[in-house]
């Protein structure tokens, strides 16, 4: 018996193997319910009939949950939908590919997560167990079938212990909108601190008083009822944040979650200040105090005669160093960071204080003493720091222990509390020092501060302050607030204690989860290896930033209010948020059976357009419901009556009509359309008759057919006429089906059918079948039935073929000619020699002579359609309407069409004289000289706003380029040229070539160049050698924009034809000849790019493309556009854009820059000697290569399309000779003046690092045995801060040449920087070197070039009372 492998790989018989019979559904599933299992898959490969149930029921055993407690979500097209456990359908029906992935999303229900499998519902080896006795689990069962040995999460930077679901902790979590996690981390805290949440609970909302929405108290108390009434796992804090005048960006920014803390309750203390409740809960007026304020004494103490002064400041928390500044070593402990912070320094020496006793400067000891603690302990650990080596933001990953309960009796004021009266605090000194007066002292030691802190003040007597036990000054930690990343950026979560049963918690954005206290001690930090840059800065690590502790106190400790026990204020909003949170449910519920698809509707009014929008119906409405649910959708009321409407199935792809639904009025449409689905494979199309028509009916198999009537006698194929057939009709039955529609005879019909585009069939076999033939849903045919003799031709001779591949490949195109400058005939008119007024009254009529030409041309080629060449290019595109304007084309009769040859001539003999006729117009022989002709040219506003512009000096090039015939009219003869070159010194190089056996076409000419010519190798126009059909009418802008003399042409033609005919073809047009004007496709936005390969076809322009002429003349073959830059080695900004030429193939270095030197006198006003100045390659920013003048473009240096140069202006002669030689740009570095020197250029005849030393020492006068260098890294100039030079390049490599690793100086232009070893950097104090620091970033930022240090730069945290910014009226 033959084995096969089945799908858990065990070997089945092939008699119960039936995957070979029916294909297979390949389902990944992700389960998004926890973050244990977010990044596991579960992999399922179901035969493709399985139905939707099954599905449910195969990944609820899969992931050990129940069936029903979870959805699932498929991915179709980008978008999530939901799936009906209820339908019947299979996963092929609903849309699953077989033999493709499809991604499903496992997700909570109704905001719940699943629940997990019980042991009796298969969990093997595990029955007889209690339930209670095992450790509860999410996701996918263990693959060995056993409970709770599954592996605890973990991450690189924390681990939980385990992780529960909502229901076993009892806690819900917070969505992070995007960078919130440091306000969910607060939040949080201030939800698990009983004495902060019963006060809030307490304060009572007066919706008279304040908009609910920017009321931040209540806001905070309604999410705060969410996470302890909400059964959904996770909440929004969207409210919360709009009450804080948030909008949705501020949810990117990343802000300390202590800065936070401090913002919130300022903003809460005014809130609450400003409410008139305040005076009848003034604990919750005054709440952030009582809970959260402690009072500690800032003094100075002289040493001589014991005078103090002193300021008693409050604070909210504690800011605790991690590493002193300057040491090296960290504290290990809170008590020691406390110990430090206590700690007094002395006053000595330059910083001695003046005592207002002594009257003179003295020693002191200064410090700080608490005086009073807070309720809740809030310390900081100061883990962010400024590195001044480095100049970097640092985070410090020390490690910093903390005990779970902290004794703050060793760090209070003992003495001072005992002897008050000891203490001065005078005008003076308090002036000096910042001291307080007496009054100030009394009020800040209230009797209401003293009983509710942690120090307890007799109010009996102001003079003796009895401290209590030590154990009222013991606190207890329950929250740790950990940062998890770098200085640069990072991630906050919240380590939480209940204070109802002692377990902590981790809260980790929307993850709530048991830890233990194991994973608190993971929280200390602890940094591995030096304190640097790179690891200090950017290296991530997870610690505790923020601690929080509470003062035992049985008698003030509070507990978390159960509902029951509510204010009625709270029960009410507790009602509401239930009842908004069912009203939600609801939504969803409605959503997840709401049928969403395309709708469309040619609507009869708006010009027949086809109208797109999208239908949303729930499963249960009829189709009757839909119908008038779309009818409103499609605006038709009052267009259409509602009887005049229907919903018929529809694929917009195929333009197919389905199937309709007679006598299915009252089906439900989630019936109709297979159920609700995230996206369907059809559409809708809402259909319209006239009241006297009656609605045809289509039956699921039908096709639909275009079909398009050819009349050959006046050569044009009317609009479609659509009709519905069936697959398995004979060819004889559907032209009968067609002789019905159209009223043509049967039995001389010919049709033809267009399977895809350009593609031609005829239908000729009677006996076949549509099917056979290739019809598919939606198809195109045309129809010929007439007694004409074509039909005894074969087809592709046929005028009906010809007809119908001139239709399907012609497109139309809008081109706008350019203005002609009117100037322009008034200098041809001086030229000649006539008098300027005379020749201005001449201009007026050679222009009216120029547009009635034009018009006779128009008219003529109106009427002129050629034969395609044969064998030429098609296109792939497709063509965009069935029905555009050009369905009716005038051709010749067949009698009299002209064979291609006698055309060419007849075209040919046309266009010349019709040229010669402009020519005499437009005043005689001064046509011919293009410099009269084009004194300026047109630029686009893509090039105008474009340094890399192909035609802003073509009018330069043009006046001293080669003419038309130069570069191919060889054989007659050296021919002088504008710049005094002859056309055999420009195309010896390519005769040469070809004598050596590389036999060089216009194709290959084409590919070197980017362009080809316009003439074939006889010399003659290749335009002239075939024509395709081309026709040309005028046509006015519908927008105005043709207006003041701007001439627009409506062109058809074959795309077939290449642009050097198409250029030809415009000519008359245009006025002048093909080479001197230049062809701009326009895109969105009005972008327009220079067409220029002259053989390529316009097969990649489509109906209704836009094309600009402008004047210029176009390249020739062996001709390419340069681009020419400025190098200034020594400038802020060393590459400088000069101008636009031309540079042939063939050209040597010289030649090119005589052209070069008028261009940029006229241009750049650079008035140059020709051996003042080089040309050099240049690759980005970068100096390359040094062309010497024997150079030939193409032989000894490689050139393309749209090549860029640099030009360097010499201060002397040319020092390179040959290419043997080497430049470099040499750069001396002055320690000892922490400078820079300017660039100087060293060419080396070899590439011997003994020879660049001895040229450096020879122009720097330092020892050759002191001298070191280093290559420059980067893009020139290889800028580099002065502070960092001296040691980040590598200085002194220990080679013998510059080509070898790691300088790799091989060719010119690389940048090396020089020292004397002997000198020593220049000795700088702090500020001389912070100064320096500044100077050299603005100096860096400027020139574009890597700084130190360039922070991101942070948006200040605000919380705004009046529920938002106040935008600054000058602002746009």
């Amino acid at each position: 018996m033959e084995m096969v492998p089945s799908e858990e790989n065990q070997l089945v018989p092939k008699e119960i193997e039936n995957a070979a019979e029916e294909p297979r559904v390949l389902c990944i599933v992700q389960d998004t319910t926890n973050a244990k299992t977010v990044n596991e898959r579960l992999t399922l490969n179901l035969p493709a009939s399985t139905t939707l149930p099954k599905l449910f029921e195969d990944v609820a055993h899969k992931a050990g949950y129940v069936n029903g407690t979870f959805d699932l979500a498929w991915r179709k097209t980008g978008d999530m939908g939901s799936l009906d456990p209820s339908s019947e359908m299979s996963l092929t029906e609903f849309g699953f590919e077989p033999g493709k992935r499809n991604f499903l999303q496992l997700t909570d229900k109704d905001g719940e997560q699943p629940q997990i499998a019980s042991d009796e519902l298969g969990t093997a080896g595990s029955s007889g167990l209690d339930d209670s006795s095992q450790e509860r689990f999410i996701g996918p069962l263990p693959r060995d079938c056993t409970v709770g040995c599954s592996s605890d999460y973990s991450s690189p930077s924390y681990s939980y212990s385990s992780i529960l679901n909502k229901s076993d902790t009892g806690y819900v979590g917070l969505v992070n909108q995007a960078m919130t996690c440091y306000l969910n981390s607060l939040l949080q805290t201030l939800f698990m601190t009983p004495e902060f949440r019963n006060a809030l609970y307490n304060w009572e909302f007066e919706e008279s008083e304040e908009d609910p929405v920017t009321s931040i108290p209540y806001q905070l108390q309604r999410l705060f009822l969410l996470l302890q009434t909400s059964k959904k796992r996770a909440i929004e804090t969207t409210d919360v944040t709009r009450s804080f005048g948030w909008d949705s960006s501020e949810a990117w920014q990343q802000h300390d979650v202590q800065e936070l803390c401090r913002v919130m309750f300022d903003a809460l203390e005014q809130k609450w200040k400003q409410t008139e409740q305040q005076q009848f809960s003034p604990l919750t007026a005054d709440l952030i105090n009582q809970l959260y304020q402690g009072k500690l004494k800032d003094y100075v103490r002289c040493l001589e005669c014991g005078y103090e002064s002193w300021r008693i400041d409050t604070y909210l928390d504690i800011p605790l160093v991690i590493r002193p500044f300057g040491a090296s070593q960290a504290y290990g402990s809170v008590e020691e960071a406390l110990q430090a912070f206590v700690q007094p320094e002395t006053l000595d020496g330059a910083n001695q204080y003046f005592c207002e006793r002594c009257k003179k400067k003295c020693d002191a000891r200064k410090g700080l003493r608490f005086l009073h603690f807070p309720y809740l302990l809030t310390l900081q650990l100061k883990r962010f720091d400024f590195d001044y080596t480095t100049m970097h933001r640092i985070k410090l990953n020390d490690r910093m222990s903390f005990p779970e309960e902290l004794d703050m009796g060793p760090f209070i004021d003992v003495e001072d509390e005992k002897s008050p009266q000891t203490e001065s605090c005078t005008d003076s000194g308090a002036e000096n020092e910042g001291s307080c007066h007496s009054d100030q002292m009394s009020n800040d030691f209230s009797a209401d501060d003293g009983v509710d802190e942690g120090i307890c003040l007799d109010s009996a007597s102001s003079t003796e302050r009895v401290l209590k036990p030590k154990s009222s000054l013991t606190f207890e930690l329950f929250s740790v607030m950990v940062h998890s990343g770098s200085a640069a950026g990072g991630h906050y979560y919240a380590c939480i204690k209940s204070f109802s049963d002692g377990q902590w918690y981790s809260f980790n954005d929307q993850h709530v989860s048991k830890i233990t206290q194991e994973d608190i001690r993971k929280t200390y930090g602890g940094s591995s290896g030096s304190r640097g840059y790179y690891s200090s800065a950017f290296a991530s690590s997870t610690n505790a930033y923020m601690l929080i502790y509470r003062l035992k106190d049985p008698s003030r400790n509070a507990k978390y209010l159960d509902c029951d026990d509510f204010p009625e204020h709270i029960k009410h909003l507790v009602q509401r948020e239930k009842e908004s949170e069912e009203q939600e449910k609801r939504q969803r519920e409605i959503e997840r059976n709401t049928c969403k698809i395309k709708l469309f509707c040619m609507h009869p009014v708006k010009m027949m357009a086809m109208m797109e929008n999208k239908l949303e119906v729930h499963k249960d409405k009829t189709l009757r419901e839909a119908t008038e649910m779309a009818y409103k959708l499609m605006e038709l009321d009052g267009v259409v009556p509602l009887d005049c409407c229907r919903l018929v199935k529809y694929d917009e792809f195929h333009e197919y009509l389905e199937r309709s639904y007679e006598g299915e009025e009252d089906t439900p449409m989630g019936l109709l359309l297979g159920g609700v689905k995230s996206s369907y494979m059809f559409d809708l199309l809402l259909e319209t008759r006239r009241p006297e028509q009656v609605f045809q009916p289509y039956k699921p198999g039908e096709v639909m057919v275009k079909v398009h009537v050819v009349d050959l006698k006046t050569d044009t194929v009317a609009p479609p006429v659509s009709i519905r057939a069936y697959l398995n009709q004979s060819i004889t039955e559907f032209k009968q089906l067609i002789a019905q529609a159209t009223e043509l005879s049967a039995e001389t019909m010919r049709v033809v059918l267009e399977r895809c585009y350009n593609d031609l069939r005829l239908l000729y076999v009677p006996n076949k079948t549509l099917k056979a033939e290739g019809f598919f849903r939606s198809n195109k045919v045309f129809v010929e039935s007439s007694e004409s003799p074509d039909h005894q031709v074969t087809f592709t001779d046929s005028l009906l073929w010809k007809l119908l591949d001139r239709h399907g490949n012609t497109i139309r195109l809008f081109v706008s000619l350019p203005v002609q400058s009117p100037g322009t005939n008034r200098t041809i008119c001086q030229k000649v020699g006539g008098d300027p007024e005379e020749c201005s009254e001449g201009s007026k009529g050679n222009r009216n002579s120029v547009e009635t030409i034009l018009e006779e041309s128009t008219e003529k080629l109106k009427n002129l359609s050629l034969q395609p060449q044969q064998g030429s290019s098609t296109s792939d595109s497709q063509k965009s309407s069935d029905t555009s304007d050009f369905e009716q084309i005038e051709s010749p009769s067949p009698s009299q069409e002209p064979d291609s040859s006698s055309v060419s001539a007849v075209v040919a003999v046309d266009n010349r004289e019709l040229e010669n006729r402009i020519r005499v117009a437009s005043g005689g022989g001064a046509y011919s000289d293009p410099e009269t002709q084009f004194p300026g040219e047109e630029r686009s506003d893509s090039e105008v706003n474009n340094d890399r512009s192909t035609s802003s000096v073509d009018s330069d090039i043009l006046s001293s380029s080669h003419s038309s015939d130069t570069l191919c009219n060889a054989d007659s003869g050296p021919i002088q040229l504008a710049n005094g070159l002859d056309s055999h010194s420009i195309t010896s190089s390519r005769r040469s070539k070809a004598n050596e056996g590389k036999k060089e076409t216009w194709d290959t000419a084409e590919e070197d160049s980017g362009t080809d010519s316009e003439y074939d190798e006889n010399g003659k126009s290749k335009a002239e050698s075939y024509y395709l059909y081309f026709r040309a009418e005028p046509y006015a802008q519908e927008d105005g924009s043709g207006e003041g003399g701007q001439k627009c042409v409506l062109v058809h033609v074959d795309k077939r034809i290449t642009l050097s005919a198409f250029k030809q073809n415009l000519e008359p047009f245009v006025g002048v000849t093909s080479t001197q004007f230049k062809v701009f496709r326009v895109y969105a936005n009005n972008q327009e790019f220079e067409s220029v390969r002259l053989n390529e076809t316009l097969s990649s322009f489509s109906d209704d493309n836009k094309i600009t002429i402008r004047l210029g003349r176009a390249l020739k073959k062996g001709e390419y556009r340069v681009k020419v830059y400025q190098l200034l080695v020594n400038d802020a900004e060393p590459c400088k854009f000069l101008v636009d030429t031309v540079f042939a193939k063939g050209m040597t270095v010289k030649q090119s820059k005589e052209e070069l030197m008028p261009q940029l006198k006229d241009q750049c006003k650079l008035d140059l000697n020709i051996d003042k100045f080089r040309l050099r390659k240049k690759t980005w920013k970068n100096p390359g290569t040094v062309f010497l003048d024997y150079h030939v473009y193409e032989e000894d240096i490689n050139i393309s399309s749209n090549w860029e140069v640099f030009l360097e202006v010499l201060d002397g002669p040319e020092k390179m000779k040959s290419m043997s030689q080497l430049a470099v740009l040499t750069r001396r570095w002055t320690p000892a003046q922490m400078k820079l020197e300017p660039f100087q250029e060293v060419v080396l005849e070899s590439s011997s690092v003994e020879e660049l030393k001895e040229k450096l020492s020879e122009i720097s006068g330092v020892p050759l045995e002191n001298l070191e260098f280093a290559k420059g890294r980067g893009t020139f100039p290889c800028d580099i801060s002065v502070l960092e030079i001296h040691q980040d390049l590598d200085w002194n490599p220990k080679v013998s040449t510059l080509n070898v690793w790691p300088l790799y100086i091989c060719d010119d232009g690389a940048v090396v920087f020089y020292r004397d070893s002997t000198e020593e950097p220049m000795e700088q104090s702090e500020d001389e070197r912070n100064e320096l620091m500044k100077k050299e970033s603005s100096r860096l930022l400027k020139t574009g070039h890597r700084v130190s240090y360039s922070p991101r730069k942070e948006k200040a945290l605000k919380i705004y009372l009046d529920g938002g910014p106040v935008k600054d009226p000058g602002q746009d």
